[in-house]
């Protein structure tokens, strides 16, 4: 079962958690997108994003292809309002997590039956895997496990 992520793009980009990625005269919203993408925040490359923006892309057309993303501005009308419609046009709603920290939003998508995560939380996840990629080492084989485990039983069950 793959999940749709929908993304409130300057929600996240506002976020003390976001670190753009790559030179300060770069795009914030490529940047997040790269975020997004390479440190795999969506998880599994099954999963679908759709990052909303709000108003009308910087320049025409706005591409941007990696895996399963999909970019939308939402030109006259707002961002919260275009992950409404999203929301409602959606027939599998239990497979969809919302990312924003807009109050109105996450009422509506948990209304909806949705998916809700924080924006800082989804942005953690980055430090997170980075920690776990840090130390391979500190994962135990099976055996050295099992030695462990063995020599605990020893000293503590007497």
């Amino acid at each position: 079962m793959s999940l749709q992520y929908v993304i409130d793009g300057y929600n996240l980009i506002h976020n003390d958690n976001f670190r753009p990625i790559g030179a300060k005269n770069i795009d914030c919203r490529i940047s997040l997108l790269e975020f997004i993408y390479l440190k795999k925040l969506c998880g599994s490359s099954n999963n679908q994003a759709t990052v909303v923006f709000d108003g009308y892309p910087p320049y025409s057309p706005f591409f941007y292809e990696r895996g399963n993303f999909k970019v939308i501005f939402s030109c006259d009308i707002s961002a919260d309002q275009r992950i409404k419609d999203i929301l409602e046009k959606s027939t599998n709603r239990k497979n969809i997590v919302v990312v924003t920290d807009d109050k109105e939003i996450v009422f509506f998508a948990r209304q909806c039956r949705a998916q809700v995560e924080g924006a800082g939380d989804f942005l953690d996840r980055a430090e997170n895997h980075v920690i776990q990629s840090k130390n391979p080492e500190s994962h135990l084989t099976y055996t050295q496990a099992h030695d462990i485990n063995e020599e605990l039983k020893k000293k503590w069950l007497k």
